[in-house]
């Protein structure tokens, strides 16, 4: 396969996992839009509810990778009778983990909020708001397996084509509850936290139903529970996934908290830029999600040389396509910000943060290509503690010096991600040039 085949099956691939990541991080957005016109505390509270939802999604995150990596690898490996054997795991795990964490934290929210802010009436917002998004975290953890499955069988616009679907219900549910129109209450900023929990179950339902009657036939829930070495595979891949998401949700939590030490309307606008970021990063991500069906499958028919290609090709075009969507935000930074920000005093402290962001997500593309590329070659491990030592030995501590302490604020705390992002990058590039990843069995 040359070079130009290769771009070509990279964006078949690729494409529709963007759109669907896409289509999330536009819905994070037009939430912060309709919820900004509520003002920068309903904002703030919707923010810090948002981020502990994360923390709490990221424990169950490493089930979408580990199925996609045992998908993909069976199916390279040509044992289409197993090939939904992953997704078993995957929807009986999902069930085993969300139900305790969801008591867990439905339990403790109001003091986790309280860590993160001090203004109470952004703690109110935040309390309701979280409570109503925890308690979807069982949905979330299906439509992760679920998304693993369809990504590792190389059928991503199955999950996207619902996904989409789900997206707009999301959007109209959340609309007519946050303002109360043809007679739904007017629930503020928590009805967007009610509206998102609503849809997510819907989505999990119609993945059931269109994955489970052609996944009987392939191995769906076609073992024994004693079957110890299917379930060590998939927690193998899961767990040290999980791990490295929920140190990455804790760090844009305490990075949350970091930047509330400046003020609500800070946090606010943090909270604007971090969606923004995430709109960046999340081609390069689902780039990265496709390199880890495309490397795993290579991998099973010990094709190593194959496997590497793609790594690198695949940061090609990440870079490509963020450098693209970057753009506007670098042209047009103060339109942008206008959309959900009120104020010009807001837009102006936003102005060049967003601009660093650009630069940052940029640099970042290596990295978030290769974390994910090295996720389908089973290092989950070594991404794990790469990505931890780096938040939590560098970044994080140095955001507090620079921020609050030193009085550099925004624009200091953004300009570190610079340096942050990039070296991150040059990490991986080492570590996918050594090649030793190629080695691993899962």
């Amino acid at each position: 396969m040359n070079r130009p085949q290769r771009f070509r099956t990279i964006l078949a691939l690729g494409l529709p996992i963007i759109g669907g990541m896409l289509s999330q991080s536009i819905l994070n957005l037009v939430d912060a839009a309709m919820v900004g016109r509520l003002g920068e505390t309903a904002l703030a509270g919707v923010g810090i509810g948002g981020y502990l939802n994360f923390l709490a999604i990221s424990l169950i995150l490493g089930l979408s990778s580990g199925v996609q990596a045992l998908v993909a690898r069976r199916r390279g490996q040509n044992l289409s009778d197993e090939i939904a054997t992953p997704l078993s795991w995957g929807i009986i795990l999902a069930f085993i983990i969300a139900i305790p964490l969801t008591i867990l934290f439905f339990i403790n929210a109001e003091w986790l909020i309280a860590l993160m802010s001090d203004d109470i009436q952004a703690q109110t917002i935040a309390d309701e708001y979280f409570k109503y998004r925890i308690l979807a975290l069982l949905a979330v953890g299906l439509n992760l397996s679920f998304r693993g499955y369809w990504n590792g069988t190389n059928r991503p616009m199955v999950y996207l084509r619902i996904l989409l679907a789900v997206q707009i219900l999301n959007i109209l549910i959340s609309y007519l509850l946050i303002f109360g129109y043809l007679g739904f209450p007017a629930m503020g900023a928590p009805g967007a936290g009610l509206g998102t929990t609503i849809s997510l179950y819907i989505g999990a339902l119609l993945f059931a139903l269109v994955t489970l009657p052609s996944a009987v036939n392939k191995g769906l829930f076609c073992f024994s529970l004693a079957d110890r070495a299917g379930l060590a595979s998939i927690l193998r891949l899961a767990i040290p996934h999980s791990i490295q998401q929920f140190f990455f949700a804790a760090a844009i939590v305490v990075l949350f908290w970091i930047i509330g030490l400046l003020g609500t309307a800070q946090q606010a606008i943090g909270h604007v830029l971090i969606n923004l970021a995430l709109l960046l990063i999340l081609p390069g991500v689902g780039l990265g999600v496709a390199a880890t069906t495309l490397v795993s499958h290579s991998l099973g028919q010990h094709n190593p040389t194959l496997a590497s290609r793609w790594g690198w090709d695949v940061i090609i075009t990440a870079t490509l396509i963020m450098l693209l969507l970057s753009l506007p935000m670098w042209l047009f930074p103060d339109p942008i910000l206008r959309l959900f920000l009120a104020t010009d005093q807001a837009v102006n402290a936003a102005h060049t943060p967003l601009m660093l962001t650009c630069l940052a997500i940029c640099l970042d593309a290596a990295a978030i290509v290769l974390t994910q590329a090295l996720l389908g070659a089973g290092a989950n491990r070594e991404v794990m503690l790469i990505t931890t030592l780096s938040q939590w030995g560098f970044y994080l501590p140095l955001a507090w010096v620079i921020g609050p302490w030193l009085g550099y604020g925004l624009t200091g705390i953004w300009l570190l991600q610079v340096f942050h992002r990039a070296g991150s990058s040059l990490i991986f590039i080492y570590i996918w040039k050594r090649g030793n990843w190629v080695h691993i069995r899962i």
